[in-house]
């Protein structure tokens, strides 16, 4: 059981891709919804098997994992992972909360334990600090181009020393476009790795997205950044030209 009594501001990480396992799929859209709306990217497994596969096939920074689960529980998950060397941080969820409980949950391989009924705020926080501990010293907080700034620490946008409000989903396509500054960004890969979408590219919703950011970073500005690829996609450059 989750508790939502408290509220929930917008997370001062940058985006992370999380997958919960957990079988109760009540819990698990709640989840799932909870962490999206904070500007993260979620996958939800609803069994151990199907959580394992999930894992193993990488590019997670932190794994959400309920304890009793259909076809393999999670710990057998953990030990599984770290039997093949993999150290993605996981954290363990579970009405057994025993002192005991616990202790067999962190030897077996869990870098946390949170017992249910909790909070979302603190899952966040403790699912935020696990990510930060295998965050690389030299992971580039700061993207720069032009005179167009976004820290993914602070969440904060600036143009020209302006600042910028951007809403939680805005704030992940610029970040995944100004990581990839200077490339073409296909539709696929914003609704793949921004969405976390795998649907008809020919949906609208990146083009109204697409839309508003251009109008809040590029609006009243002599040089636009945000350009449309015709037939390819966008891409975020300095020096362009009009789109």
């Amino acid at each position: 059981m989750v508790t939502s009594n408290q509220s929930i501001s917008d997370s001062p990480e940058s985006h992370m891709r999380l997958l919960i396992v957990e079988d109760d799929r009540e819990s698990a859209d709640y989840l799932v919804k909870a962490f999206r709306e904070v500007g993260h990217v979620a996958d939800h497994a609803s069994d151990g098997e199907e959580g394992l596969a999930l894992a193993e096939s990488g590019g997670y920074d932190v794994l959400v994992i309920d304890r009793m689960l259909p076809k393999r529980d999670g710990l057998s998950i953990i030990g599984t992972l770290r039997a093949k060397g993999d150290r993605t941080p996981a954290l363990i969820l579970s009405a057994l909360g025993q002192v005991d409980d616990r202790i067999k949950g962190l030897r077996a391989g869990g870098d946390d334990y949170l017992p249910k009924p909790y909070a979302f705020a603190e899952l966040l926080a403790r699912v935020e600090v696990l990510s930060r501990r295998t965050g690389g010293p030299s992971e580039e907080m700061t993207y720069r181009v032009g005179n167009l700034e976004l820290d993914r620490l602070s969440h904060a946008v600036k143009r020209g020393g302006t600042e910028i409000t951007l809403q939680p989903r805005e704030f992940r396509l610029l970040e995944y476009l100004m990581k990839h500054a200077g490339q073409v960004v296909t539709r696929t890969m914003l609704l793949e790795n921004v969405w976390d979408y795998h649907f008809d590219p020919q949906t609208n919703v990146i083009d109204v997205h697409i839309s508003r950011l251009r109008s809040k970073i590029d609006k009243g500005f002599d040089t636009p950044l945000l350009h449309t690829i015709r037939g390819a996609g966008y891409m975020v450059r300095d020096g362009l030209g009009k789109s």
